[in-house]
């Protein structure tokens, strides 16, 4: 955005027109170190398969696997990877205070059809020299991914994009589900869905599994595709994540789906047995 030979505005100028600081412009940020992404990705790989581990447990864990690690730094590690131990407790998902939050709907209610409940929500990539956020928007019937961004960045802006390319290339649904993180709980996400009508539901707190269709999808995801790889870029898991997408949504056989895809189960204009 800032041209350095613009003809009549100097950097300074423009950088005040947009608003940016000017340190921000020269500013380089410092590549992640080595070892705490080596790290980041182990934590991860550990938390797929024990979702229950805090930092504790965590802490352990790997110095039986021979990481000389304490839990501080796991902790903070953790934290930048968005983890926490699942299990029943109190404040397990905390809105901005300043938030609205709104019910979880989903209780009881039978998800028969396309389009009736969408949900969301972000987990964690690596990226040679460092990561990246996924934001995926699920179809809660048929599990097929209608959106997703990816984001050097854990703000709002990349998950309501996801939103929006959603709901222009596959209309409207009648309940959006999504955790009670600041992300979702900002007046930029919710006032998009709010504006169509769409009726807002969040999990509950100290209810892990409110949400299960989006963790699931993470898990699936994770193993067949994210740790298989090595992403030399975003430019790079941008491309291999489209292509897994496609291959998910229009040629993978879901079992819970008796073995079609969420695509076709998606796009299925009479109504399907599906296993909820």
């Amino acid at each position: 955005m800032i041209e350095v030979d613009h003809p009549v505005l100097s950097v300074t100028r423009q950088c005040a027109l947009l608003g940016l600081p000017r340190a921000s412009y020269y500013h380089r940020p410092r590549p992640k170190p080595a070892e705490d992404l080596r790290l980041m990705r182990l934590i991860d790989e550990t938390y797929l398969a024990y979702p229950f581990f805090g930092s504790r447990q965590m802490a352990r864990w790997l110095r039986r696997q021979g990481e000389t690690i304490n839990r501080k730094r796991v902790q903070r590690l953790m934290r930048q990877l968005g983890l926490e131990a699942i299990y029943r407790k109190p404040n397990l998902s905390r809105a901005h205070p300043g938030h609205r939050v709104y019910p979880y709907l989903l209780r009881h209610l039978a998800v028969t059809r396309p389009n009736q409940v969408w949900a969301t929500d972000i987990t964690y990539v690596p990226v040679q020299g460092g990561y990246a956020y996924l934001c995926a928007v699920i179809d809660w019937h048929s599990r097929c991914v209608l959106a997703w961004e990816l984001s050097n960045t854990l703000d709002a802006s990349f998950c309501v994009r996801a939103v929006q390319r959603a709901l222009a290339a596959h209309g409207t649904p009648e309940i959006f589900n999504t955790d009670q993180g600041c992300q979702f709980t900002s007046a930029e996400f919710t006032g998009l869905l709010l504006a169509r009508g769409v009726k807002l539901s969040m999990d509950g707190k100290g209810r892990c599994l409110d949400n299960v269709f989006v963790e699931r999808l993470w898990r699936t995801v994770k193993y067949e595709e994210v740790y298989l790889k090595s992403y030399v870029s975003l430019v790079d898991a941008h491309a291999q994540l489209d292509t897994y997408f496609r291959f998910y949504n229009e040629r993978r056989p879901h079992s819970a789906l008796g073995a079609a895809t969420p695509g076709e189960i998606y796009r299925a204009t009479v109504p399907v047995a599906v296993n909820q």
